[in-house]
């Protein structure tokens, strides 16, 4: 990345600003704003998370935000209620609380003498959340929003439950929140009310997971706040983005399809990251994008922004399996529309245990092949979302592959590109009442190395609907339909397309409860690729990115070192398997306020052998902070097990202050399974 420091507007900062809302709470603000705004009022840029703005975020606020502010905008920086400096508690993800303080600051700052009284709102993943979802209540000020990792449907398309079965994220994510919304508040910023503060939040505390874990189908908890149940809400223009290594890499798509406003899309080869911060690479000039997109639609400038294709979406040749990349090789393409009318669809069907080519023969034999897989199958599966830290891509499947039902078509005889979501039609049948069907898509190379490319996850009891999931009849044949994450792909001549059906995909995935054997039926099934021409002329025509420009980020003085692993180990005498991912950032100090943080988080998800009853999953986070005279820790640890019937959790919340513990508090609680 390029740091400028030589910006368009001079600019000042004020680090801690207060924001009142209705019932007497005072939210925190950072705000970068060009000095002329005193005479002369710009448009305001608000960005709306829970992640600490005066320490854990503050790098990275420092490379966005100023940036934007030098380019003739006021960006505002608040932590939600009940995180970092701002007073109350967070109790959960998305509450009404958080969307009606959202509107009372965007009032707040459209009535600021340095604001002219248009406002926008931007973030990546909850900060992109919060922008959508505050955009869907049409706050008068919000002219326009930029966003990034997000997604329009909290129940199927998020970190909680996939195609009805629930992700181990939706643990994982729990503990990150548990962590996050108990740190204290810091003694320079809010004096000697930091104990209450902290006490505040600590007393509020609950794991988000046993809520989640509650409303394991669609219902109106899912519904709030999902644009998706009402896309019409949203009325302003919207800059969706994305990464095809991302857990969000189907709701841009989604987006374009179903809003009537002005739009464009993003999708690049990146993880859970901005643009101009994306690994994999290549990064690209995103924050002079957000600038362009700002000066249109907050400042009228005709500068042609809307011009081009409705999407632009990174083309990833083939590469070999890794658990990460630096760069993924491929090009830009772009769309005029989504769904475009460059993207046609090949059908190709399960034949004879293989994968027939697209050659408009249908004919299929009605016969059964049968698959029960492992609890192994998924060990090598890498997270929902990556974050490329530590490397959590998925590696080579052929291991994968060894508990899975397979079908692969013959070398191809010419190159095959793919731009959208695949979608598997696939008549089954379980011996069991609840039952998964996983489904990967590989790019499989001629020295037989497998790279997954895309996949799907289906509870069967979904099949129908995702509000009123009903347990299968063991012995009968079902047609269900498995939607896969949409990805932009090419398929090289000599390369096989594999098609591989599981019954499990732990830990990505939370087993069912117990083992199934599943009959596939040929006849009638089906991979179906959306498959775009490679020599589409108005690709040659794209206006190329910038290079990835930002602030210079406060210096951090690195005080010890981060760790960071993932580990699959298997012991072959009590047959104990674990995947261990530690991320530890080490202890730094942040030298412009003098604050001290550590932040160390363990997952652990274990089995034994193929007993069901035997899996758990463990999230550990450790947050320290601390200046001289002030030192405080929180420790979370929630562990998930379950039986046939029952999700059991157990969880501890300590802190401690001068290293004596302060607070403690313990949970053991048991949730029934419905069909999950």
């Amino acid at each position: 990345m390029r740091y400028v420091d030589q910006l368009p507007c001079a600019i000042q900062e004020e680090k801690h600003v207060t924001i009142p809302m209705e019932d007497g709470v005072k939210l925190s603000a950072r705000i970068w704003r060009p000095t002329a705004s005193d005479a002369e009022p710009v448009p305001a840029v608000l960005e709306y998370i829970p992640y600490r703005k005066n320490d854990l975020a503050s790098t990275r606020d420092a490379i966005n935000h100023p940036y934007v502010a030098g380019h003739g905008y006021a960006c505002v920086r608040v932590d939600l209620r009940g995180t970092g400096e701002s007073e109350g508690v967070l109790l959960d993800e998305y509450l009404e609380q958080e969307q009606s303080d959202a509107e009372a600051v965007l009032a707040w700052m459209a009535e600021q003498p340095w604001c002219d009284g248009n406002t926008g709102m931007t973030g990546i993943s909850w900060g992109a959340f919060a922008a959508l979802q505050t955009a869907a209540r049409r706050p008068p000020s919000l002219r326009a929003i930029c966003i990034a990792s997000f997604t329009d449907d909290r129940y199927a398309d998020d970190m909680h439950y996939l195609g009805g079965a629930m992700l181990s994220d939706n643990l994982a994510e729990a503990g990150t929140m548990f962590a996050y919304a108990t740190c204290p508040p810091d003694p320079a910023v809010v004096g000697e009310r930091w104990r209450e503060m902290w006490r505040e939040r600590l007393d509020a505390a609950r794991p988000w997971v046993l809520e989640w874990l509650r409303h394991q189908q669609r219902d109106d908890y899912w519904r709030h706040a999902s644009l998706s149940e009402d896309y019409s809400a949203l009325r302003c223009p919207v800059l969706a983005s994305s990464g095809w290594a991302d857990g969000y890499s189907n709701a841009v798509t989604r987006l374009l399809s179903n809003v009537d406003v002005p739009r464009k899309g993003l999708i690049g080869p990146w993880s859970h990251k901005l643009p101009h911060l994306g690994e994999p690479g290549p990064a690209i000039g995103y924050l002079q994008e957000v600038v362009r997109w700002w000066d249109h639609w907050l400042k009228g400038v005709d500068n042609g922004v809307m011009d081009g294709p409705m999407l632009k979406a990174w083309m990833q040749e083939s590469v070999p399996p890794s658990t990460s990349y630096e760069e993924r090789p491929g090009r830009w393409v772009g769309e005029p529309s989504w769904p475009s009318p460059n993207i046609g669809e090949a059908v190709f069907p399960l034949r004879d245990g293989a994968l027939g080519m697209p050659d408009g023969s249908m004919e299929q034999e009605d016969r059964v092949r049968t698959v029960q897989s492992p609890l192994s199958v998924g060990q090598f599966a890498g997270k929902w979302a990556s974050y490329n830290a530590p490397p959590d891509l998925p590696y080579d499947q052929r291991e994968e592959d060894g508990g899975s039902l397979v079908f692969q078509t013959e070398p191809l005889p010419e190159r095959i590109e793919i731009l959208g979501a695949p979608v598997v039609v696939v008549e089954v049948a379980a011996d069991a009442p609840v039952a998964q069907v996983n489904v990967r898509l590989s790019d499989v190379a001629p020295d037989g190395r497998s790279t997954r490319v895309t996949y799907g996850v289906l509870n069967l009891t979904h099949r129908d609907r995702e509000e009123a999931p009903e347990a299968l009849e063991p012995g009968r044949r079902y047609r269900v339909r498995v939607p896969l994450h949409g990805v932009a792909q090419a398929f090289p001549p000599g390369h096989r397309i594999r098609l591989s059906l599981s019954t499990s995909y732990w830990p990505l995935v939370w087993p069912a409860p117990g083992p199934a054997l599943l009959s596939v039926y040929e006849k009638g099934s089906a991979l179906t690729l959306p498959v775009r021409p490679d020599d589409v002329p108005e690709d040659k025509a794209l206006r190329p990115f910038g290079e990835p420009e930002g602030c210079a980020p406060p210096a951090v003085t690195r005080l010890s070192e981060p760790e960071q692993a993932w580990t699959v180990s298997r012991d072959l005498v009590n047959y104990r398997s674990v995947l261990d991912i530690v991320k530890d950032r080490g202890l730094q100090r942040y030298e412009d306020n003098g604050i001290e943080t550590g932040l160390r988080a363990c997952e652990k998800y274990s089995w034994v052998g193929e007993d069901f009853g035997s899996v758990r999953g463990e999230s550990a986070w450790e947050m320290r902070f601390g200046r001289p005279g002030w030192d405080v820790r929180v420790e979370t640890r929630t562990v998930l097990t379950s039986d046939e019937d029952t999700f059991h959790v157990d969880a501890t919340l300590d802190g401690y202050e001068g290293g004596r513990r302060v607070f403690s508090r313990t949970w053991n609680e048991q949730i029934p399974r419905e069909n999950v």
